[in-house]
């Protein structure tokens, strides 16, 4: 079992420049196409252009993980249409950008990805990805497809009950390390586009002490410069962690 990260709190090193991890809710998709009188469809194509634009200023960037939130357990409400158009899709942009990724030393992983109504051409895809790229050195993409942050932690549950740990001896490290991907770092900064504020199921365990940005643009028309401009953001702000930092003597607001 791979451990998992140590808990968000000071550590002595000072407040990161660059957040360590970085993580995207792509919202605004069928926005973008509904003021533009196209179908939605339309959105979601558009919105290629913007992940591998962000994928790359990340990278450029210096931050070493990269989570984006492509389809959620809720998005099967959605109408079958949409979905099964959204489905080609990704298969078409992970086929297409594959190589690219793996020239960039790109690490890829897809979280969640398990309900059977994904495709079986998709699924193969992911798991070639992951496959191709698994011995890269540079930054983690992963792709949340298919995710929703209760589930994970409900199958941690179930995954610590069957390995028989006695409840007393569970703690806050013990359970994370039945969580998927359990080496993933906790998320430093969440960006949600379109201006929404809303969780949205995305990571609940990961997120617990991220720092929230919410830039009005929609995500299709979401570039390098507003990434960075997100993480400008990210460094005027004082981390606590519940805590105090050292100037603000008695301010103990969480």
């Amino acid at each position: 079992m791979v451990r998992a990260s140590k808990p968000p709190g000071p550590d002595g090193e000072g407040p990161r420049r660059t957040p360590r991890h970085v993580a995207c809710v792509m919202d605004g998709n069928g926005r973008w196409a509904t003021q533009r009188s196209l179908p939605r469809t339309s959105g979601h194509r558009a919105a290629e252009t913007a992940v591998i634009d962000v994928i790359e200023a990340a990278r450029s960037a210096g931050v070493g993980w990269l989570s984006l939130y492509a389809f959620s357990t809720e998005n099967w409400r959605r109408p079958n249409a949409e979905v099964d158009f959204l489905m080609r899709l990704v298969r078409r942009v992970v086929r297409k950008h594959a190589p690219l990724l793996h020239a960039r030393g790109i690490r890829c992983r897809f979280l969640g990805a398990t309900d059977p109504r994904v495709p079986a051409a998709l699924a193969r895809d992911f798991a070639d990805l992951t496959t191709l790229t698994s011995g890269n050195g540079g930054m983690t993409l992963t792709v949340a497809f298919d995710h929703g942050g209760r589930r994970d932690i409900v199958e941690a549950a179930r995954s610590l009950i069957r390995s028989g740990m006695p409840a007393d001896a569970v703690d806050e490290h013990s359970f994370a390390a039945h969580l998927p991907f359990p080496d993933t770092p906790d998320v430093d900064l969440v960006i949600r586009t379109s201006g929404e504020q809303r969780i949205s199921n995305f990571m609940l365990w990961q997120v617990a002490y991220a720092e929230w940005v919410f830039p009005p643009v929609l995500w299709p028309d979401f570039r390098a410069p507003h990434f960075l401009e997100c993480l400008h953001t990210f460094r005027r702000r004082d981390r606590r962690f519940g805590g105090v930092l050292p100037h603000q003597n008695g301010d103990r607001r969480p």
